[in-house]
């Protein structure tokens, strides 16, 4: 079977690209499942029912999401009603929404997905490393497919999981970042991995905003508040190749599409 994995979609630019380069994606590789992280898909921060309806018809079959995901106030109500969205499993007992999620796709397939956040430069949540585990096993009765979203800043945490996890799910996928890496593979107990799996957005930005806003930042040290960048979009994902019967990753191969202005 075959998922593909869509980075982080920022703003209006990357609603865009999810509307003009993703069919076309999706005719040429039919993937049996896409999941995609929403965490800045409104505004560059956060998600609301409306623009998460809009991925979703788009051809997205699940929403992850990250450190934004309580941006927009109604996000509190959306995650508890909306099962295809889901946030990061490491918040505290009694968080709006839930963590993780199974998906039936064809032939009866069902399909494990978990999202958690990492912890260094981040929030000091429940421990990623346990509580990956700890569900890998437990979805692990139901399904062999697991993919995981690992929502994290370090490369170090990220890599870390991936050999942690490694042959307990079939893919470990970082997000937040918004730069997609060159270390995309397959480790040797059958886990797809990639540090990060980039963005979808704004080409020409500094992580999707606007280039002088970021400089004059960097410059000045003074607050600046920043805005989402426009010009070229891209869509940057990965495709992931799985044994239905195994659940160990064939194949994982990076995508990168750029649309018009």
């Amino acid at each position: 079977m075959r998922v593909l994995m869509i980075g982080d979609i920022v703003g209006r630019p990357g609603r865009k690209a999810i509307r003009e380069i993703l069919p076309p994606l999706l005719q040429e590789y039919r993937p049996d499942l896409v999941v995609a992280n929403g965490e800045n898909a409104a505004g560059g921060n956060g998600i609301t029912a409306d623009i998460a309806g809009e991925l979703l018809a788009a051809g997205i079959d699940i929403l992850t999401m990250g450190n934004h995901v309580w941006d927009k106030r109604e996000a509190l109500a959306l995650l508890d009603e909306d099962v295809r969205i889901i946030r990061p499993a490491n918040y505290p007992p009694g968080t709006p929404g839930r963590g993780h999620t199974l998906v039936k796709v064809k032939e009866g397939l069902q399909v494990g997905i978990i999202n958690l956040s990492g912890r260094v430069f981040l929030s000091s949540l429940e421990c990623p490393f346990r509580l990956g585990r700890c569900l890998a096993e437990k979805i692990g009765a139901v399904t062999r497919i697991i993919l995981v979203d690992f929502h994290a800043e370090a490369t170090s945490e990220k890599v870390a999981l991936g050999w942690y996890l490694d042959g307990l799910v079939s893919a470990v996928i970082g997000t937040h970042t918004h730069i997609q890496t060159a270390d995309a593979r397959v480790l040797p107990g059958g886990t797809a991995y990639i540090t990060d799996v980039g963005m979808t957005g704004p080409r020409d930005s500094v992580l999707g905003v606007k280039t002088e806003l970021v400089i004059k930042k960097f410059l000045t040290q003074l607050p600046v508040r920043f805005e989402v960048a426009g010009g070229t979009i891209q869509l940057e994902a990965v495709l992931i190749d799985i044994d239905p019967h195994t659940g160990r990753a064939e194949g994982i191969q990076r995508l990168q599409r750029y649309g018009p202005v």
